[in-house]
Order: structure tokens, then C-alpha cells, then sequence
């Protein structure tokens, strides 16, 4: 482990090659007794089911309950999407996961002219409470958990989804899933921002408020590492500024007067499964046991649950290619057996076509049949933690837990994460790692099968999904259509009381889901939100 000046662990920036983790951590060839001599198994990892939860938030894990198979999906329009959905419950998924097209991530309205072309392309296009009807036509919320991948206007899809639950006749305390609503990665990595940081934490804080006061089997933030990582960060960047977001929610909900035991249990955490199988195992237990122990010795919580950290993992996007694309089917295969080795609560799987289109329905049948042998062929669930106490990985897990804690010093240092953002820390670090990665990949001291070694053709063809012009038209055409029937008294009163309530300091998710059954769009309401909170345009990033 490298060491900084006054002698804590360093951040890895060494060079990438073959006796290298995939970060450039240096390995050594063989790992015994002595490289564990500082580490103290009931302290460091104790049974599973006990604190500080390296090996597990669960006593039996997978024996007591498999991880739910979450695929990702989404599509064209909701009636579009809504028939994956379907399709994908019918193969044996057990929850659904949410993918939105770029103008709705980006708090746009289908007919936005900075939307053209872009509509339906790389999700299901959103633009009012009607659309998320139609999404969830014929799916009982109250029986299927829903996760959703969307954050600058996470607030405003959460008030369509709570409202599609009242209209459904669901109890609020009944709905299950988790938004993504993760906003200060995008500052980090994925720049999918629309507020200041500042205002942003402030809206993220409003869905936990709420969430711990009216749906209580509801994640409102997963705190994403993943785009960090998609964005070339090391393992230990990624548990880092993962970790480092998460704390300064709770700092913030704490802040707005909330007791951390009332809102920390539903806090929920996103990560990467990468390709370098030990790293990545190593990853999952440091964040587990790293969370546990901030929640407990800073934040004072009481509560056992404040101090888990349940994941969901998804297979690493950034190491799929175009080339030789079959492969792809063997990276994630491996990348899912690191998720659940390493304890995941929830995991989805890519599809082999997804660094070209959105998947196929043969694509992704064969992604989700890659869980479903994981779990019933492999014999990985039937012991908790099988590699708990190997030299190696327990090394490699100590590494790892350093490293982040590290890091966050050194955030804590600047005045915490938006100061951190704010000054450029983040993406810089990043970006190192990154050009790291991609120079070994370029020498060659970093092998990719069939990208810059192993050469050949690239196999057969495979079926492409494609978007059309004609969902586009359609989405725009429905739009016109709803903004032409609605209450326009209804709709001025909602929008002015986003508007009022944002700038008062009020939780503004009560005037959100006013304004979703008033049909407001998430345009409108973006814009009404604007009006009080500002926009960030991202220059200081930069």
C-alpha cells in the first residue's frame, strides 16, 4: 500500500499492468498469515449479520433470500416499455428498473426543441403523470418493487410515481422501490445537473423527509458509485466519493432537524462490478464495513439497520464492447459472481448489444438467464461470505477500506463534498485514473480480449433494437394531446405553488404531487423550480 507524508494510506496512482489490480494497486504473488498480522477477524470481520457487516447485513444472506433480479428497462414510449415490463416479469424478474430517455433526465419536455431526435432513444420518454398511467398499466404497485434512474428531476418522478400509487388505489406505506436521486455524482461524473449543488442536496433531502414520513419500504436516494466508475475512476475512487456523497446526505438530513435513526435505514447505495473479480469482492465488503462504522462513530446511530449498507450492483457498461460482442456475455458473467460474492442485495445483469443499442429481448433474456443460472447452478448462495478470511481478500479489503477513508479525510479537509466539487477535486482525480486506464489499455500492459489482443472477426451479426422516428411523433402527438385537455386553473395554481414552496424553504414533494395530478409536466415543473432555485450551467466544474 502506498503512503502519503504523514504516513496514512495513499490513494493508488501507480501504473496498470499484469500484476496489477485493474485500479494499478500491486499484487503480490502469493498473500499468507503475516499480510493479515494488523487485522483482527472479531473486529474486522466478525459472523455475517454483525456489526460493522463485512461479511454481510444478513446472518444467512442468500440461504434466507435470493437478490432481487432488477433488469434494466426502458424504451420508446411508456405503452412500449410497459410491454417489456411485462415481458420481463413473465421470465422470472423479480423487480423492475427504470431507464428514462436523455430529455427526460435532463428535465426536458418530449416537445423541447434541445429534445429532437433524442426522444425515446436510450429510455422511456416521461412527460407527465399520464405517461407513467400508461407505464404501469396492468402492474400492481403494491406488489412489485420499482426502481427508477433519474436525478435532477428525481423529485418530480417520484411525485408521479407516488401519485400513480394513489390513483391505483396503493397505500403509500406499501410502495417498495428505490430512485436513484443521486445528485451530487452527476457533479462528479455524468453531468446530468440542472440545479446548483447546493439547492440540488436540498430537493434530495425533501424526498428523504418525506419518504421517512409516508413510505416507509421506499429508497428515496441510491447513492450511486457507478457512473463514477463509468467514468474511469479506481475501485477505491469509487467507494470514496460514493461513501463521501452518502455522508454528506446524512449530514444534510440532519441538519434539516431529522434524528439520523428515522431516515438512515432507508438509505440504499449503488455500485459497479468491474472486471477485476478480487478488487471488486474486496470492494463491496470495505464499503459495508467503512458505512457501519462512520454511521456509528460520527452520526451516533443507534439503530442497527442506520449502519447497513445495502447495495445494488450492476455489471461494468464501460467494459463492454462492440467488438467480438459474444464476449461480452463472459465479462458480465463474472462481474455478476463478483456482485454476489461480494453480498448485493439487488444486481443487474447487461446485455451483450448494450454498448450499441438499447437491448434486445434475446439480449436481455439471455442477461437475466445469466442470474438465474448464478443463483441455481453455482452453488454461490449456499454459503455466506465463502471467501471471508482468505489472506488475499481480507488484504485486499483492509486496502481498500484505507484508501476511502483516506479520501474522505482529505474531503473533509476542503470543508466536505460540494466544497470538494466545487473546487474541481473530484473530476480530476477521475480524470487521472481514467487517462491511466486508457494508456496501459493503448501499451498493451492492460489485455482486452478482441480489442488489443486476440484479434479477428467480429462473429456473427447479432439483432439490433431500433428506435424510430415514429415514436418520437407519437410521444409529441400524446403530449399535445394532454396539454390541450387540461384544467389550466388547476395547472397555474400547482405550478405557482412549486414555485412559492421552493422558495420559502418548504419540502416542496406535497406541491410536486399536487402538481403531477394536475397533469404539470416535468418541464413545467423544472421550470417552476427554476424560478426559485436557480441554474447551474456546471463552469466551475471545469
Amino acid at each position: 500500500m502506498h503512503k502519503s507524508l504523514n504516513g496514512t494510506p495513499a490513494p493508488v496512482t501507480g501504473a496498470i499492468g499484469p500484476h496489477t489490480t485493474i485500479s494499478g494497486r500491486p499484487l503480490k504473488p502469493v498473500y499468507g498469515p503475516r499480510d493479515v498480522s494488523d487485522l483482527d477477524p472479531a473486529r474486522d470481520w466478525p459472523d455475517p449479520g454483525e456489526f460493522p457487516f463485512t461479511r454481510g447485513v444478513h446472518p444467512d444472506m442468500y440461504r434466507g433470500k435470493l437478490w432481487t433480479m432488477r433488469q434494466f428497462a426502458g424504451f420508446g414510449t411508456a405503452r412500449q416499455t410497459n410491454e417489456r415490463f411485462k415481458f420481463l416479469l413473465s421470465r422470472g424478474q423479480t423487480g423492475l428498473s427504470t431507464a428514462f430517455d436523455l430529455p427526460t433526465l435532463m428535465g426536458r419536455d418530449s416537445d423541447d426543441p434541445l429534445s429532437t431526435g433524442e426522444v425515446g432513444r436510450c429510455g422511456v420518454a416521461i412527460d407527465s403523470l399520464a405517461d407513467f398511467e400508461t407505464l404501469f398499466h396492468g402492474i400492481d404497485l403494491g406488489a412489485v418493487s420499482v426502481s427508477m434512474t433519474i436525478n435532477a428531476p428525481a423529485a418530480i418522478l417520484l411525485a408521479f410515481y407516488i401519485a400513480t400509487g394513489d390513483k391505483q388505489g396503493v397505500p403509500r406505506e406499501q410502495l417498495r422501490g428505490t430512485c436513484q436521486n443521486d445528485i451530487l455524482k452527476e457533479f462528479h461524473a455524468q453531468n446530468e445537473f440542472y440545479f446548483p449543488p447546493r439547492e440540488s442536496v436540498k430537493l434530495v433531502v425533501d424526498t428523504i423527509q418525506l419518504c421517512a414520513d409516508e413510505l416507509p419500504q421506499y429508497n428515496p436516494v441510491s447513492i450511486s458509485g457507478y457512473h463514477i466508475r463509468e467514468a474511469g475512476s479506481t475501485a477505491g475512487q469509487e467507494l470514496a466519493f460514493t461513501l463521501g456523497d452518502g455522508l454528506h446526505y446524512v449530514e444534510a438530513c440532519i441538519e434539516r432537524g431529522m434524528a439520523v435513526d428515522t431516515f438512515a435505514p432507508r438509505l440504499s447505495f449503488f455500485f459497479n462490478s468491474h472486471n477485476d473479480f478480487f478488487e471488486e469482492i474486496a470492494k463491496f465488503r470495505a464499503a459495508r464495513r467503512l458505512w457501519a462504522r462512520y454511521m456509528r462513530e460520527r452520526f451516533g446511530a443507534k439503530s442497527e439497520r442506520s449502519c447497513w449498507l445495502r447495495f445494488h450492483a450492476q455489471t461494468a457498461g464501460c467494459s463492454l464492447y462492440g467488438k467480438q460482442v459474444h464476449n461480452n456475455i463472459v465479462r458480465v458473467a463474472y462481474q455478476a459472481m463478483a456482485a454476489v460474492l461480494g453480498g448485493c442485495q439487488s444486481l443487474h445483469t447487461n446485455s451483450m448489444d448494450e454498448t450499441l443499442a438499447l437491448p434486445s429481448e434475446h439480449a436481455v433474456t439471455v442477461a437475466l438467464r445469466t442470474q438465474q443460472i448464478l443463483a441455481f447452478e453455482t452453488g454461490v448462495t449456499s454459503v455466506v461470505d465463502p471467501l471471508g478470511g482468505s489472506f488475499f481478500i481480507e488484504r485486499l479489503t483492509k486496502d481498500l477500506e484505507d484508501e476511502a477513508a483516506e479520501y474522505i479525510r482529505r474531503i473533509d479537509e476542503m470543508g466536505g463534498m460540494t466544497a470538494a466539487i466545487e473546487s474541481g477535486y473530484i473530476r480530476r482525480e477521475i480524470a487521472d485514473a481514467a487517462f491511466r486506464y486508457s494508456r496501459a489499455v493503448e501499451s498493451k500492459d492492460k489485455i482486452v480480449v478482441g480489442v488489443n489482443d486476440y484479434l479477428e472477426d467480429d462473429g456473427p451479426a447479432i439483432e439490433l433494437l431500433k428506435i424510430g422516428q415514429d415514436t418520437e411523433d407519437e410521444q409529441v402527438a400524446s403530449l399535445r394531446t394532454l396539454r390541450a385537455r387540461r384544467d389550466p386553473s388547476r395547472l397555474a395554481a400547482a405550478l405557482h405553488r412549486v414555485t412559492a414552496d421552493a422558495k420559502a424553504g418548504r419540502n416542496v414533494m406535497p406541491a410536486l404531487i399536487d402538481g403531477a395530478k394536475a397533469y404539470a409536466t416535468v418541464g413545467e415543473m423544472m421550470r417552476a423550480l427554476e424560478t426559485a432555485l436557480g441554474r447551474y450551467d456546471g463552469g466551475a466544474l471545469w
